[in-house]
């Protein structure tokens, strides 16, 4: 199976569709192409919380505000999938998360099945490290592959030869690397009677999801957020329409919402923004 993932909307996505059933007799599904434009950090947010639920597959993500410049492509491997994706840190917290979160890449294999000879900079390459492993494509047709279209051109044609292959390392294109893009997510401040943290995504609800763990409202009836206080409830539903309140998120995560309304108005808030609960 193939999947793509991509800020396109329509019909670039077709575009992609083609290229790979023209070079693979994979199975294709599309997880969203409707990411926020150019919005790595969300694209890199959703797509770790949606791919761990398939089974072992090749995902194509094209979230790419640098197509055209020289910034690499890459094959990030992890817990039986590939992700063919650019080099801007999109890959990384879904590779992590399929890996048993935070081990840290290393490269990918040679052509024979050895680790690559190269520095990793880290203390052991192969030290609880091993969840995941990177390699560097190089383009098909790069004189004549579209400066605007790295999705048709580039991303699509690698993600059937990745999935096509035995092996990554397999691949000449795919050459193991130990240089990319990392993306983290800030880690919020939690005390014994406030979190603070900040807005990851709004999603189209409008739903403010935060990096705060959902495991802070444990026992709570209300909090105060920003100061102001607000119910905690476990489904939107439990109070009026129109009413806000906060409660976990289907990601384990805190969420600032209003039952049939948009969270993110009903307490002014937006990516990025800080947020400090307290009891």
């Amino acid at each position: 199976m193939i999947t793509l993932a991509s800020d396109f909307g329509s019909p670039y996505p077709a575009a992609m569709r083609g290229v790979i059933c023209a070079r693979s007799g994979a199975r294709i599904e599309d997880i969203a192409h409707d990411f926020p434009r150019q919005d790595v950090r969300a694209a890199a947010f959703w797509l770790r919380e949606v791919v761990p639920y398939f089974p072992p597959a090749t995902h194509c993500v094209v979230v790419d505000p640098g197509v055209g410049t020289d910034r690499a492509a890459l094959v990030v491997e992890a817990g039986g999938h590939r992700v063919v994706a650019p080099d801007n840190g999109v890959a990384l917290p879904v590779a992590r998360r399929l890996a048993g979160e935070d081990p840290t890449p290393e490269p990918g294999t040679t052509d024979d099945g050895a680790t690559a000879d190269v520095d990793t900079g880290n203390e052991s390459a192969t030290d609880g490290a091993a969840g995941i492993r990177v390699w560097e494509v190089e383009y098909d047709d790069a004189e004549t592959a579209s400066n605007t279209f790295h999705g048709r051109d580039v991303f699509a044609p690698a993600a059937a030869a990745v999935h096509d292959a035995d092996s990554v390392g397999d691949l000449k294109r795919c050459r193991p690397t130990d240089e990319w893009v990392d993306l983290r997510f800030p880690d919020p401040a939690v005390g014994e009677t406030t979190a603070t943290g900040e807005v990851l995504v709004v999603d189209g609800f409008g739903n403010a999801i935060t990096n705060v763990p959902g495991d802070v409202l444990d026992g709570l009836e209300e909090v105060r957020v920003d100061g102001e206080p607000a119910p905690v409830r476990r489904a939107y539903a439990a109070l009026a329409e129109g009413r806000r309140l906060v409660t976990v998120g289907s990601h384990g995560n805190v969420e600032l919402a209003v039952n049939r309304g948009r969270g993110d108005e009903a307490f002014g808030v937006g990516v990025g923004d800080e947020v400090r609960l307290a009891r």
